[in-house]
């Protein structure tokens, strides 16, 4: 666990104000490089890293860079989506507190890579605490001159200055999981209501107001000065092969010590779990595991041994890499409550454009109170798991199958739960108190996150 590199979260206190991160080389040497380099070579060092999107997707990062159409005459945007609004994942907000110039750096180059001269940082609605941070940030380095049109002084290579500067435009969103999907994002920046657009034209060719436009998460862009400091080839040797780098782990649920841990992708899901967020409270056995984030397929107790957390390997293992947002369900977990309240939430939050997604989230909760209340009839197993099925690839955005995958997949692979709750004289249980127990006393409750500071 030593040797564990922390990339995006070193501890280093105080990093979160500027005089800090210089002194720590932050707005230095590296970025002093970078733009002496032609934009396509930095965009070939993120290529050769294999650094990939940290925002659900796994999308390569140079390779999504390499869509901006060059000789375009038009205005270009890069788009940070920082709207983190999935339960189970909380890992960017870490990054807004802890180390937010290390990602600012990152817009710096990632804008320079692609010859943009506008990002706008998009922040989920209820972060307010985060946002005040992000802005705070970024108005110390408009002071500094590391930003805005004073970056073609500051960082003159030869006493004649850049031909470049960025400027950033920090947005506060008004609190909808949809507009985490990037053309509704796009749509609610633009003032507009949060609706998911019809691709193509895909944001590269047609994005904000029609220009062209590059979506990239808060934690991919952290990543990039990290790259272009130590090179392509050097990360891409870090974690797995396929996934290179570190990953920020949001573990929550049944451990001991849940929190945020920055680890190389690869790392076995069982020592995150048992090593690193201190393993399940009065040694519990582990009922159910959902990797990444409450979209994505869960997976049984019985199949984590040896599953890598990296995008290849848990597609292999049955479920994604999502968010890296671990959700861990003991033995005493009564999964039809949670898989109700998942998918409440995801019927809260359709847009509503699409039938299959309004409607099917719906008729998901429905069905799947009359388990939670006792009342589900035996047939309701399979209409349960068809609903699901029918509302899969029928939508315009990925909320479809985020609201029909934990429900498909836990049908799939915990059926004998369902065929217990519609047995006659079934008694419901009390909920599990393994929270109650773990905050009272009987394991020492230890939040880990890097360093622990208030503005």
């Amino acid at each position: 666990m030593a040797d564990s590199p922390k990339l995006i979260l070193p501890d280093v206190p105080g990093l979160r104000n500027i005089e800090t991160y210089m002194q720590h080389g932050g707005y230095g040497e590296t970025l002093r490089k970078v733009f002496t380099m032609s934009p396509t070579a930095v965009t070939d060092e993120v290529k050769k890293s294999g650094l990939r999107g940290r925002g659900g997707a796994a999308f390569p990062t140079g390779l999504k860079w390499s869509f901006m159409p060059k000789g375009n005459e038009k205005k270009k945007y890069l788009l940070v989506n920082g709207d983190e609004s999935e339960p189970g994942s909380f890992k960017d907000r870490q990054i807004f507190e802890f180390n937010p110039h290390q990602m600012i750096e990152g817009i710096l180059i990632a804008s320079y890579a692609m010859q943009i001269d506008h990002a706008y940082i998009y922040i989920r609605g209820e972060y307010e605490h985060w946002i005040k941070m992000v802005r705070q940030a970024v108005a110390e380095a408009y002071d500094r001159g590391v930003v805005g049109p004073r970056m073609k002084d500051t960082f003159k290579p030869s006493g004649d200055g850049i031909a470049y500067s960025v400027d950033i435009t920090v947005h506060k969103g008004a609190g909808a999981y949809i507009v985490g999907e990037e053309t509704a994002m796009m749509s609610s920046l633009e003032g507009d209501r949060g609706y998911p657009r019809v691709k193509p034209p895909f944001p590269a060719a047609s994005g904000l107001w029609h220009s062209p436009t590059t979506i990239n998460n808060i934690e991919t862009l952290a990543n990039v000065p990290v790259i272009l400091k130590m090179g392509g080839d050097a990360y891409s040797k870090i974690g797995d092969p396929k996934h290179p780098g570190t990953l920020l782990f949001g573990v929550s649920g049944h451990v001991n010590k849940p929190g945020v841990y920055e680890l190389p992708t690869g790392t076995t899901l069982l020592d995150i779990i048992n090593k690193h967020a201190g393993g399940v409270p009065g040694g519990k056995k582990i009922k159910m595991v959902i990797p990444g984030g409450s979209s994505m397929p869960p997976l049984r107790g019985e199949q984590l041994e040896g599953v890598k957390m990296d995008a290849e390997n848990l597609k292999a293992a049955g479920s994604a890499i999502g968010t890296g947002g671990i959700m861990v369900m003991d033995e005493d977990t009564d999964i039809i409550k949670v898989l109700t309240r998942i998918s409440k939430f995801y019927a809260h939050e359709s847009c509503g454009q699409c039938t299959p997604c309004r409607e099917g989230t719906g008729w998901l909760l429905k069905i799947l109170q009359r388990f939670e209340q006792g009342n589900a009839r035996e047939e309701d197993i399979d209409l349960l798991h068809d609903v699901a099925f029918n509302i899969e690839g029928r939508t315009i955005c990925a909320l479809g199958e985020a609201a029909a995958w934990p429900v498909r997949f836990t049908v799939e692979r915990f059926r004998e739960v369902f065929e217990q709750r519609v047995k006659p004289g079934l008694k419901i249980g009390s909920p599990n108190r393994v929270h109650a127990l773990r905050k009272g006393g009987l394991e020492p409750v230890q939040i880990h996150v890097p360093m622990v500071e208030r503005v």
